[in-house]
């Protein structure tokens, strides 16, 4: 065989299709996935819609960390020895495990924050190496955010913003909104919660400081202790802003954020991309599209709110 023809031979296979390889060596393709909930439908679905059936042409490999560091680095591991085809990760912190755990299995990270400052891509245009995905910002996110919950709460001075120092967006996310609170004549003050078995003494901790709001991150642990957090909020009759619209269905005041849903489904995308033979380096990280405010004045009436009719009209869902 002449070196052009093997060079050649050479380059198509590595464009065959990931899923397609596997088909032929008798297996199909396994996703890798850290710490499964209810917001992984989404993800799952979009790969429906795209033709995937679950032990049919695609089957998924779950592991459970709890966003606990150690535990993620575990998991991740464990995933990438396996091998799976592709790992997909919810937030920075899982990404960043899976980055380190290999740097050959193609990973689709979802809903992370900035991803460029965390060091987990080089650029959005052209993130290199083998992770792709899409970000939770936009344009000036955190300032709108503050906007829209002083609006609603015009009383509001002192707002704690609940934290995972193990997760470089979330503190990210403080910093930019520490620099914006002062022009809307507020403080922020630093809630920190990285365990689970710390949310009742933080959370009593920063009753102390007289908060008039909590601003709750979209961090992985603080989601899976949603309930929990919610359930404070209620009986402190304390104001909570969230990332996500499922936040607000579940009890919280209000929510401003990327759409979790459309995230997820996007990151399907991604998947049926690399499976199809599409190199991460060459898939630019999507910012999102679908910004959610939805507001529950269920929730508003418990806390003796009036939420003002102006601010209402520019909800994208009322709850009642």
């Amino acid at each position: 065989m002449k070196r052009r023809e093997f060079v050649t031979l050479l380059s198509s296979a590595a464009a065959w299709p990931l899923a397609a390889r596997a088909q032929q060596q008798g297996r199909i393709p396994h996703i890798g996935i850290i710490d499964d909930a209810p917001m992984w439908n989404a993800f799952r679905q979009g790969l429906r819609d795209l033709g995937y059936l679950e032990g049919q042409n695609i089957a998924f490999e779950y592991r459970r960390a709890d966003d606990a560091p150690e535990q993620l680095a575990e998991a991740a591991t464990d995933l990438a020895r396996r091998p799976v085809d592709v790992i997909a990760t919810y937030g920075t912190p899982p990404s960043i495990a899976a980055k380190a755990a290999t740097t050959t299995i193609p990973i689709v990270m979802i809903g992370v924050g900035d991803v460029v400052r965390t060091g987990l891509v080089q650029s959005l245009a052209h993130p290199g190496g083998n992770i792709t995905g899409n970000t939770i910002l936009g344009p000036e996110v955190q300032p709108k955010r503050l906007q829209l919950f002083k609006a609603a709460v015009p009383a509001l001075s002192r707002v704690a913003f609940l934290s995972n120092p193990d997760n470089a967006s979330t503190r990210l996310s403080f910093e930019e909104m520490r620099a914006a609170a002062p022009t809307l004549g507020m403080t922020l003050i630093a809630v920190s919660v990285h365990r689970a078995d710390e949310f009742d003494g933080a959370l009593t901790a920063m009753m102390r400081e007289h908060p008039d709001g909590l601003i709750v991150s979209g961090d992985p642990l603080h989601l899976l202790h949603l309930g929990r957090i919610i359930n404070f909020l209620a009986n402190n009759r304390l104001p909570g802003l969230f990332q996500q619209r499922e936040n607000v269905l579940a009890g919280g005041l209000m929510s401003y954020g990327a759409s979790l849903p459309d995230l997820f489904r996007r990151g399907a995308g991604y998947v049926h991309k690399i499976l199809q033979g599409t190199k991460p380096a060459d898939l630019p990280v999507e910012q999102p599209t679908k910004f959610d405010f939805v507001i529950n004045l269920t929730t508003a009436k418990a806390l003796g709110l009036t939420i003002p009719d102006k601010l209402l009209a520019l909800a994208d869902e009322v709850i009642e």
